[in-house]
């Protein structure tokens, strides 16, 4: 099984992130058939690091800007069998990569996820930072399966599929994740969640696996631990999945979601609300931040189904 590596890059701002995520894919057990550093319209970005990483092939996204495009020039240029993404801000375990290629030893699985375990730029997590909500950092939350098992979707920062079926459904979509319209600030997604269902409505008996043992870290800003981005991303989230339900339809899109909102949350709120009780105040932080979380992710949702219908 060949594997190409692709890691979507941006900025010069993470050249440290970039050096990190690259080396970490250099220290694999197995090593990849090729990495890919796709760069998003940024040349000067693009020259440096086809001199910093000769081994690399170095290319600049030539579909529309944003995360999709930088993920579909990877899969264009990709040779393996497999196209593997890593995040440009991620450190992949030395038995990353091999544990995502055992996860394709099943014909019938198409995608395989791997575990993201957060790594806080403070060194810890916040005390009212709740582990169901721990998407909003990209990282694997409290919900999905603790063990190798089928889901819906995977999570694009740690994730391979099979080169031949991204081509044969269209790639990734624009449009739905960051950089739409411009509105940079605004932390949108879903781009994999939606491409995951879109892959397994075309490629019916398809599979895709979630893999615990291919694990990767990714890093936490300051930024992205306050509160005013957690509500923030909750809120982006919602007007994603509008989107997301707009092509995929609402069933198979808020399929997971349903789950999630009326049996893990609402656990979550109680042990929460246990840990107060027995003298853990951050138990109370953690159960209105499930709270406030849903509530925003709901109004994000619903706003987003207004404006599609407008």
């Amino acid at each position: 099984m060949r594997t190409s590596v692709v890691i979507c890059v941006y900025t010069e701002e993470r050249w440290e992130d970039i050096r990190q995520a690259v080396e970490s894919v250099g220290a694999q057990r197995r090593q990849p058939y090729e990495l890919i550093l796709s760069v998003d319209y940024n040349p000067g970005l693009q020259e440096k690091l086809a001199r910093a990483y000769p081994q690399a092939i170095v290319v600049a996204n030539n579909h529309d800007k944003g995360l999709s495009g930088g993920k579909n020039t990877g899969a264009d240029v990709a040779t393996g069998d497999i196209v593997a993404y890593l995040d440009d801000d991620a450190v992949a375990d030395p038995g990353w990569l091999e544990a995502l290629e055992e996860g394709f030893q099943d014909p019938r699985v198409v995608g395989v996820g791997g575990r993201t375990d957060p790594i806080w730029a403070s060194g810890r997590r916040p005390r009212w930072f709740p582990y169901e909500f721990d998407w909003t950092v990209g990282c694997t939350y409290r919900g999905i399966p603790p063990v190798k098992a089928p889901i819906r979707n995977v999570m694009g920062g740690n994730a391979a599929f099979v080169r031949t079926a991204v081509a044969e459904v269209g790639g990734f979509r624009s449009g739905i994740g960051r950089s739409v319209q411009g509105r940079k600030s605004r932390p949108l997604g879903c781009e994999e969640t939606e491409f995951c269902i879109r892959l397994s409505q075309r490629k019916p008996g398809a599979v895709m696996l979630y893999q615990p043992a291919a694990v990767i870290g990714h890093k936490v800003s300051r930024q992205r631990e306050s509160f005013r981005y957690f509500r923030s991303r909750c809120f982006a989230e919602g007007l994603s999945k509008a989107l997301v339900t707009q092509f995929v339809g609402t069933q198979d899109g808020l399929a997971s979601e349903r789950a999630h909102a009326f049996k893990t949350l609402p656990l979550g709120v109680l042990r929460g609300v246990g840990q107060t009780l027995r003298g853990d105040v951050g138990g109370l932080g953690k159960a209105a931040a499930i709270v406030i979380g849903l509530a925003w992710t709901t109004w994000g949702y619903v706003l987003g189904r207004w404006r599609i219908k407008r």
